[in-house]
Order: C-alpha cells, then sequence, then structure tokens
C-alpha cells in the first residue's frame, strides 16, 4: 500500500509542462509550409502582426489520436468563427518537412481541411521566439490583439477534459456562447455535400497500414487512429469497417491479418462497428 501511495504523490508532484509564451506575453509571426488547400506548398505567416482579433493556434507535437482528435475540432470551430474575425492556425512540428507533409495528406480526411494548416519551417522545436517544450503532444494558444490571453500545453489531451476549456477562452475573446462538441460536429457535418452511396475509395490506403505484418505497434495505431477519425464523420465508411472487421474475425483467420496489435484493432472494430447477427430462433430480425 506504501508503495501505490508513494507513486500516486510522485505523479502528481510533478510540476506541469510549460510551452509556448504565456499569458500577456507577444505573439510573434513566425513562416510556415501550408500543406492543405488552395494554397499548399507556398509560405504563409500565422500570427500576423496586424491581425488585432482573437486568434487560435494549434502546434501539433505529436500525431495520436488524442491529438488529431482535439486539433480536429478545434480548428473546424475556429474557422467557423472567421466570420467574427477568429485568425486560425495549425502548426505541425516535425524534423522533416517533406516527411510530415506526407503524413498529413495521408491522414487529411482527418482533419480540418478548410482550416488554414502548415508545417513549421523551424524543425520539431518550432518557431525560436515561442520556447515550445517537446514534452508537451499540444500546445494551444488562445490570443487577442496579438498577446496570449490563454495557454494549454497538453500532454496527454482529452476532448471531455480540455475541449470545454479551450473553447470558454476563445469564445471569451470572440463573444457568443460555448458550443457542445455535439454542436460543433453537427456544423462541420452540415457544411459537407451529400455523397452519393457508393465504395469509399479511401478506405483501401487507410486500412492498408494497419495489418502490414511488418508494422511496427505504434505504426500500426497512427494507421488505426487515421481510420477512426476519417470514419467518424462517414457513416458509409463506418459501416463498411465494420463489415470488413467482422469477416476477417469470423473467418478463422484472423492470425493471418497484421500483427497481434492490428488483430486487436481488427476485434475491437468489429465490436464496435460490426452488424451484430440476429439471435437463432428470431426471424425477419425482430426481437
Amino acid at each position: 500500500m506504501l508503495f501505490f501511495q508513494s507513486v500516486i504523490a510522485l505523479c502528481f508532484s510533478q510540476d506541469p509542462v510549460v510551452s509556448g509564451p504565456q499569458v500577456g506575453e507577444k505573439l510573434a509571426p513566425f513562416k510556415v509550409r501550408l500543406v492543405l488547400g488552395e494554397k499548399a506548398g507556398k509560405e504563409a505567416e500565422f500570427a500576423v502582426a496586424g491581425h488585432t482579433g482573437p486568434q487560435l493556434l494549434i502546434f501539433v507535437h505529436e500525431v495520436n489520436r488524442q491529438t488529431v482528435a482535439l486539433t480536429r475540432v478545434l480548428a473546424n470551430y475556429g474557422q467557423s468563427r472567421a466570420k467574427d474575425g477568429v485568425a486560425t492556425g495549425v502548426v505541425w512540428l516535425g524534423d522533416d518537412v517533406t516527411e510530415t507533409e506526407n503524413n498529413i495528406n495521408r491522414m487529411k480526411h482527418a482533419l480540418a481541411e478548410k482550416a488554414p494548416t502548415g508545417i513549421s519551417l523551424d524543425g520539431r522545436e518550432g518557431p525560436g521566439a515561442y520556447g515550445l517544450n517537446r514534452k508537451a503532444s499540444l500546445t494551444i494558444l488562445v490570443g487577442n490583439k496579438n498577446l496570449v490571453t490563454a495557454n494549454f500545453a497538453l500532454v496527454q489531451p482529452s476532448l471531455q477534459a480540455d475541449l470545454p476549456k479551450v473553447l470558454a477562452a476563445l469564445v471569451k475573446e470572440a463573444g457568443g456562447k460555448v458550443p457542445t462538441l455535439a454542436e460543433i460536429e453537427g456544423r462541420t457535418e452540415a457544411m459537407r455535400p451529400n455523397q452519393p452511396a457508393r465504395q469509399d475509395p479511401n478506405l483501401r490506403p487507410l486500412l492498408g497500414p494497419v495489418i502490414r505484418k511488418d508494422a511496427k505497434p505504434e505504426d500500426v495505431e497512427k494507421a488505426a487512429m487515421a481510420v477512426e477519425e476519417y470514419i467518424k464523420e462517414n457513416a458509409a465508411a463506418r459501416t463498411e469497417v465494420g463489415r470488413i472487421a467482422n469477416t476477417i474475425v469470423n473467418s478463422g483467420k484472423l492470425q493471418d491479418y497484421g500483427t497481434p496489435k492490428a488483430q486487436e484493432i481488427l476485434k475491437d472494430w468489429a465490436k464496435k462497428y460490426g452488424a451484430k447477427p440476429p439471435e437463432r430462433g428470431n426471424r425477419g430480425g425482430q426481437p
């Protein structure tokens, strides 16, 4: 018992991670290489000095399900408030610009494609004037009149725990009512044009990396994250993933597909997204 109490005390005694300029400090302009949208491949400036309205800057240090999910939701909301003067910028940090760009393009369907998204030209450390901390998974800055009004250095981001706090900080500067996650997702879905029902051509390249035999566990996790973020807003694709996972799991040959990590994910998808077979003795699917 004393051992576990010591571990818990140690965890809670650790100093919080500090990353980026703090409240009251200046948001200095910096250059990025744009990745998504019509201006992809061109350089642009974020935290533009002439912008005097609210700003939302999201620095992505690590790529995982939590960071991508929170980034997508926040960026979508920030972009939806552009008419209210909110300037949004998503900044991916990486040692290799080309590799980072390829990663973004592979998972672009899981991102906020309309939000200004770029790669820092200063490598994984990000803009020198910002003092970003690599121990953080996300560094989120809210500002106004080129000054920081809120700073969130997140090690383990959570939609449930962190999203309301960031939204409240942004709404404080931009005005309005703090939205719920459902309201944001609904607004995003409403902006998407209706698509005809057909086999999704994006699933094969997304699912392939999940079941590669030589994939490392962390690569399988990243690939699975890209699939889950994509199907979150695509009911047809979600159903198709469930059908595929069910077929593999029930085939008796699950061990032939990918690594043990991939097989765990396939079983999870079969339970979450797969159609449940009717119970024996029932006809017509009646309960």
